[in-house]
């Protein structure tokens, strides 16, 4: 292991375990003062089969969010930017705007939404 490894701190909360071992990613990475946080899905992470519903999958999101920050030491109000990807751009805003209100605090973080097929 380098000297670089040793800073390095990879973040799996216990739900999120067998999606490392299985897939070999981290939910999130910490460095120093700084944390990456991989995607987060609207997944079960139990039963790996989306919830129904856009805000359905948008609260699984924030929730796995929310564990990956917390296992790193941080939370949702030390997010600095978001990026999303959505089928329905358009479609889903109103309701991912509005569960996206109510997990993440004022002094709103830099955010891109991107459609996607």
């Amino acid at each position: 292991m380098s000297a670089h490894d040793t800073k390095r701190q990879l973040i799996n909360p216990p739900p999120s375990q067998a999606i490392y071992e299985t897939l070999h990613f981290s939910q999130a990475t910490r460095v120093g003062d700084q944390v990456w946080v991989s995607g987060q899905v609207g997944i079960d992470t139990a039963t790996l089969t989306p919830a129904d519903g856009v805000e359905a999958q948008t609260r699984l999101a924030f929730e796995g969010l929310k564990s990956a920050l917390r296992g790193a030491g941080a939370s949702l109000a030390d997010i600095v930017e978001l990026s999303t990807f959505h089928t329905d751009l358009r479609g889903d805003m109103e309701v991912f705007s509005r569960v996206k209100d109510e997990y993440l605090p004022e002094l709103y973080p830099s955010w891109t939404a991107v459609g996607v097929s």
